[in-house]
């Protein structure tokens, strides 16, 4: 089963959940031994497939670290908070979490896109 680990401590993504923003990046780093690399990407494909059938998904890029490494970036787009909670909190999500290698450490955190001039443009 998928084991969560804050990315940010003071802001877990349960008191993210609770907030309203719109649109959203949710970027979250999985960690997993070498063996189980083969049913992580299992795992994250079943959940990738449903999350686009839910309302509010906009896309998803799975990234796996260079040079033999086994941590993983997920980075994924959403229409608001509440269509990502809505998904997050679905039963049937909760229960695909047990397809999950035991050595799996996820850490799911949301993010909005700034503006910053010459550089890059907000929402």
């Amino acid at each position: 089963m998928l084991q969560f680990q804050p990315l940010d401590a003071n802001v877990p993504i349960s008191k993210q959940l609770q907030t309203d923003e719109s649109p959203v990046v949710l970027v979250n780093l999985f960690r997993v031994a070498e063996p189980d690399v083969p049913a992580l990407l299992k795992a994250w494909a079943h959940d990738g497939e449903w999350m686009k059938r839910q309302p509010g998904f906009i896309s998803t890029q799975l990234h796996q670290a260079i040079a033999g490494s086994t941590v993983f970036l997920n980075y994924a787009v959403w229409e608001s908070v509440a269509h990502f909670r809505a998904a997050f909190n679905n039963p049937e999500f909760k229960a695909a979490l047990d397809h999950y290698p035991s050595s799996t450490v996820g850490s799911p955190h949301l993010f909005k896109r700034l503006s910053i001039p010459n550089l890059c443009v907000g929402p």
